[in-house]
């Protein structure tokens, strides 16, 4: 049915057909949740194993807060389907949350974008006026640059047909606290009667702020920013800790000390910064940017800072091997963690992959223990600790990932089997004093 005058009295009782396009982190959770709002729910994706297991019930993504709230495979107004053509048909809005990954020469990789639209749009009835809404992240321009097209060319007509707008994402992965029910959301699109009925939509689904700011690239440009920013204040503190231990200085110490201040804003650096938003949003960010014959100096730079973090981590560790005696080629180091944030089972853009390579460029052997991912979410050329309890003959552990059993190992238990209990903290969140007194020998990011 689509858009209609009462779009926006039907959206606030729930009398609706959503359709979610990818099922991933995003997708399965925004699909959840407006089921969980009373909308009739149709979701899509792509892969069978995906669509396969939410049939069952079962949770395909690496994401604990997901495991217990799949609705059953009986349940009412839930339909799962690796067809776009027969979710299509059923909507009356659809949302597109299709991974916007960037290319390995770090250029902003749209294809997914392009490939859902163009079946949504080979799909939609003529006179449906379905509302299409992208909410994977772009640069400012791309939901209209890539789309209408897309829609010109099918022969489809803008505001008859079908109505287009973009409404950014912004759950956070193993984060309860900030699911897609919890988390205020923008709304961008050129026609407001349909940004309001939008509005009216999404505030079924979270109990946060939702509002219509008006045309789509302001929408676009609000939601790569938040990544953006968040990214140069991580490179800062990044950038910090490898100046203060030249000068003797923890940075710990030092980022403690200034956060007495009201108004200093507190981050804690690390190996590297991973997942699918902060290392790739700015990418989108600085295209556009050249685009339009801008340059973006400072969100380059601090790109920089935290892609090179990991090689800065792997050089400090080889010295740490070196003042110990050990040979490279005769080193082994255990990384814990893998994926690239705490609790989460997902190891896209991983710190914990330039690092390993870095390391293993200098023949050093690698193992990694993370009891979120499956053994085949590792490279093959990394051993596979899945008992840690078992972990034996290392020379040195680094924590990378701050998962709850990382942090609470037996840490008496292994410094007993290491050949060298050496212990470097790249996330500085360990009891270094502790740890310490049970024997180990002591190394953290930005420490000394």
């Amino acid at each position: 049915m689509g858009w209609t005058p009462d779009f926006e009295q039907r959206a606030k009782n729930g009398d609706l057909t959503v359709g979610i396009i990818g099922l991933g982190y995003v997708g399965l959770p925004t699909a959840i949740g407006f089921h969980d709002a009373g909308f009739n729910v149709w979701g899509v994706d792509i892969s069978e194993r995906t669509v396969n297991m939410v049939k069952r019930g079962e949770n395909p993504t690496g994401d604990p807060d997901v495991n217990d709230i799949i609705p059953s495979p009986d349940a009412v107004r839930w339909h799962i389907t690796t067809s776009t053509a027969q979710a299509v048909s059923h909507c009356d809005v659809i949302l597109v949350t299709v991974p916007t990954p960037v290319t390995e020469d770090l250029k902003p990789d749209l294809t997914y974008v392009k490939t859902a639209g163009r079946t949504i749009f080979e799909s939609l009835e003529r006179g449906s006026r379905t509302i299409v809404v992208l909410e994977s992240t772009v640069y400012p321009g791309v939901t209209a640059q890539t789309w209408l097209p897309e829609v010109e060319e099918l022969g489809l007509e803008m505001g008859v047909d079908v109505e287009i707008a973009y409404c950014p994402e912004r759950f956070n992965p193993g984060d309860p606290a900030h699911g897609v029910r919890q988390v205020a959301r923008v709304v961008g699109c050129s026609n407001s009667d349909i940004g309001a009925g939008l509005v009216a939509l999404y505030s079924r689904l979270t109990t946060e702020d939702v509002r219509y700011v008006g045309k789509l690239e302001v929408a676009e440009a609000a939601k790569v920013i938040e990544n953006v920013q968040r990214d140069i204040n991580i490179a800062l503190v990044n950038e910090l800790a490898r100046i203060f231990p030249e000068l003797d200085v923890d940075v710990e110490d030092v980022l403690s000390a200034a956060a007495t201040k009201w108004n200093f804003h507190r981050y804690t650096p690390g190996v590297g910064v991973g997942g699918h938003c902060i290392p790739v949003d700015p990418y989108y960010m600085m295209q556009r940017a050249a685009d339009v014959g801008v340059p973006a100096e400072l969100i380059t730079a601090a790109r920089a800072v935290n892609r090179t973090m990991p090689l800065h981590v792997a050089g400090v560790l080889n010295d740490i091997l070196y003042e110990a005696g050990v040979p490279s080629g005769e080193a082994k180091i255990l990384l814990l963690g893998w994926s690239y944030k705490a609790e989460v089972g997902d190891p896209r853009e991983t710190p914990a992959e330039p690092l390993a390579s870095a390391l293993q460029s200098k023949n050093i052997a690698i193992s990694a223990f993370d009891p979120h991912l499956r053994p085949e979410d590792f490279p093959a050329e990394i051993e596979v600790v899945e008992d840690i309890d078992s972990a034996e003959g290392y020379d040195l552990v680094v924590l990378v990932t701050a998962h709850q059993a990382c942090l609470e190992i037996d840490w008496s238990g292994l410094a007993k089997r290491m050949n060298n209990p050496i212990l470097y903290d790249g996330r500085r969140v360990l009891d270094l004093t502790k740890l310490e007194n049970e024997g180990w020998q002591i190394h953290a990011v930005g420490r000394p």
